[in-house]
């Protein structure tokens, strides 16, 4: 059954409807506010987002595609659970990239590049000083992408951004642990000193430990949800 969630449909969007729609269910999945397990029921949804149940078939079929949404039988579409094998892939494929992101970052970086850098983590302080999971987030991902596009590798970029959002989901866990937050913080400024140094193996172990340590949260949490 439905919650009572906060998202809404952004009619605003220069989109066709059934893209809209897809949009805002698939943010409400990654962001949380539609949790694993919850089932979408085509009726409550359409009354929701004030649409016809036609994009919401839509929508739910393509986010099925994606793996967002299984198809359960005699119950009908639910968010798909975060599985620790989902888990181990994304990072496994994360790790990969961020270590050459990372690597080919440092060839290009320019002082002002670094100073962004610097001031993205500064941003990400302050956000997790509050309590703003979303916020905290988007603020990790500005501080990752001005590495990405340090690269100039706009392959490399795709690949990112393309996982970028399955790896939203799990960030989210991650950051909810007010503990992790301060681990975060510690790794950045690793990364950032050894990238300054250029040194490509701390840099790379830097990152690769960021991931690791994530992984090792999230399972963790997803561990003690399946004990309740």
């Amino acid at each position: 059954m439905l919650k009572d969630s906060d998202f809404q449909v952004n009619m605003s969007e220069y989109l066709p409807l059934r893209d809209v729609v897809f949009n805002t269910l698939r943010h409400a999945i990654l962001k949380g506010e539609l949790e694993p397990g919850e089932r979408l029921m085509e009726i409550s949804l359409a009354q929701k987002l004030g649409v016809s149940r036609t994009p919401i078939r839509e929508a739910i079929r393509k986010l099925e595609l994606e793996g967002l949404v299984v198809m359960v039988p005699r119950k009908g579409a639910e968010v798909a659970d975060i599985t620790e094998k989902d888990l181990r892939d994304v990072l496994e494929v994360r790790t990969a990239l961020e270590k050459l992101s990372v690597e080919l970052a440092m060839k290009y970086m320019k002082p002002e590049e670094y100073k962004e850098l610097h001031g993205a983590n500064d941003a990400f302080v302050k956000a997790a000083e509050g309590d703003d999971l979303i916020k905290i987030a988007e603020a990790d991902v500005a501080f990752h992408e001005i590495i990405y596009m340090a690269t100039g590798n706009k392959r490399l970029i795709q690949m990112i951004n393309n996982l970028r959002e399955q790896m939203y989901r799990y960030r989210l866990e991650y950051i909810k642990d007010k503990s992790a937050h301060e681990h975060l913080i510690n790794e950045h400024n690793r990364i950032i000193d050894a990238m300054e140094k250029g040194d490509v193996e701390a840099a790379t172990a830097a990152i690769k430990l960021h991931v690791e340590n994530q992984e090792e949260n999230i399972l963790k949490t997803i561990k003690v949800k399946k004990a309740d």
